[in-house]
């Protein structure tokens, strides 16, 4: 913070709505410094909505150190040292300066990272911890949609299966599924195919186009409406978030298993006709 002024650490806490600082508390370095101690002070590290607005505060702080137009470079290490305190809370960073913490609750980090480009889920991800630390369950709601929605491209994407862009979530679940050899209808030995496992397949499908109905009902963002949401609260956003990461992990967990059935059926369309013949 030494090379910010007063004014600027001002406006960085209370564009978050953080009360001023009036007097600030002892030194602790610099003066920019102490007065941002000031703020740090001040938040109640039990509630959540107020850590994720520090968090956000801590985002537009450290917003140059990721922007190479500022021409100002931080040592590798230092941003090493970075990541690896914020780590401890369970809170990462992305290459370009985003908060990515307090989101794996809803799809595990792990599943992204075989991805070739999982930025689209990240950014979900991310309005997802927002809304609802934030108490927004209407933009919980439709970013879920949303999550469930790139999700399933991203997956058809990965399998190398085009689609026309007009599609709707209902298919854009099923397809997916399919080419993962996951929908109900599709029998393969395995797991996969035991009745048990093939109802909970089919019931996480009718959740996932549940969460699309949700929000296209009006309860999610995404529609301008001539109403307010009456009646929504933190629950309700949790529901569809838990619904949509039912869904997403399960069909990215898929997508990632080296042992999974699709990848041998890949395997033999590869090799072509006549494969395993003697």
């Amino acid at each position: 913070m030494s090379g910010t002024t007063l004014r600027e650490i001002d406006e960085l806490w209370q564009d978050e709505l953080f009360a001023p600082v009036f007097e600030d508390p002892e030194p602790v370095g610099g003066q920019r410094v102490t007065h941002y101690q000031g703020y740090l002070d001040q938040v109640d590290w039990t509630d959540q909505a107020q850590v994720f607005r520090a968090l956000r505060v801590f985002e537009a702080s450290l917003a140059w150190a990721f922007n190479p137009a500022t021409g100002f470079n931080p040592p590798t290490e230092r941003l090493d040292r970075l990541r690896r305190l914020f780590a401890r809370d369970g809170i990462t960073w992305s290459d370009d300066g985003k908060v990515l913490g307090q989101v794996h609750e809803v799809v595990d980090d792990r599943l992204l990272s075989s991805l070739s480009d999982p930025a689209v889920i990240h950014e979900h991800l991310h309005r997802i911890g927002r809304a609802v630390h934030g108490d927004d369950p209407a933009q919980a709601i439709g970013s879920a949609k949303e999550l469930i929605e790139s999700t399933a491209k991203v997956v058809l994407r990965e399998r190398g299966i085009e689609l026309t862009g007009r599609e709707e979530i209902p298919e854009l679940v099923k397809a997916a599924q399919e080419s993962l050899l996951l929908h109900p209808t599709q029998v393969e030995a395995g797991p996969d195919s035991a009745p048990s496992v093939r109802r909970i397949l089919g019931a996480s499908s009718n959740v996932a186009n549940g969460v699309a109905e949700l929000r296209n009902a009006g309860f999610g963002t995404g529609h301008g409406q001539g109403n307010t949401r009456s009646g929504l609260g933190r629950r309700h956003a949790r529901l569809a978030v838990n619904a949509a990461r039912l869904w997403c992990e399960f069909v990215l967990d898929t997508l990632a298993d080296p042992q999974a059935p699709w990848r041998r059926l890949l395997t033999a369309d590869d090799e072509g006709p006549g494969a395993g013949d003697v």
